[in-house]
């Protein structure tokens, strides 16, 4: 375990959580900013309620926020299963998932982020997410 990286990360959350609160929404208006047939498909996999699944998908990527310089396993495993599934099961691409991580993270970094260290920590956390997707692209 990184108990510095994961202090960083840790500080930086509450920071975010304070000064965004509820990051849901900003989070998938810049995804479907990047992404705008990406609504379609959230609404075709969850039509009675995409924001469920919306949410869902912010407290996922969250999750492996808070814990990745903790127990990276959780998040290997997830990706590896998830992103090859989801291509093929749900016609869903990689490039959502780099996506979606990349607005999660461009909408929180900024309110995270205190000095340069922190801002090291946090592309560091950016490429192990993002290096998940892309090591998981043609499986």
């Amino acid at each position: 375990m990184d108990t510095e990286r994961l202090a960083v990360i840790e500080a930086g959350l509450g920071r975010a959580a304070e000064a965004l609160g509820d990051i849901t929404a900003p989070v998938m208006a810049e995804f479907y900013d990047r992404f705008p047939d990406a609504r379609a498909s959230f609404a075709h996999h969850m039509p009675d309620n995409p924001a469920s699944l919306e949410a869902e998908m912010v407290g996922n990527t969250l999750y492996y926020v808070m814990t990745w310089f903790e127990k990276p396993i959780d998040a290997r495993i997830a990706f590896d299963s998830s992103v090859p599934h989801h291509r093929v099961a749900l016609a869903v691409p990689p490039d959502w998932y780099r996506g979606f991580i990349e607005a999660f993270l461009d909408v929180v970094e900024p309110a995270a982020v205190a000095s340069t260290a922190d801002r090291a920590v946090w592309q560091t956390l950016r490429e192990a997410l993002v290096g998940l997707v892309e090591r998981n692209r043609l499986v």
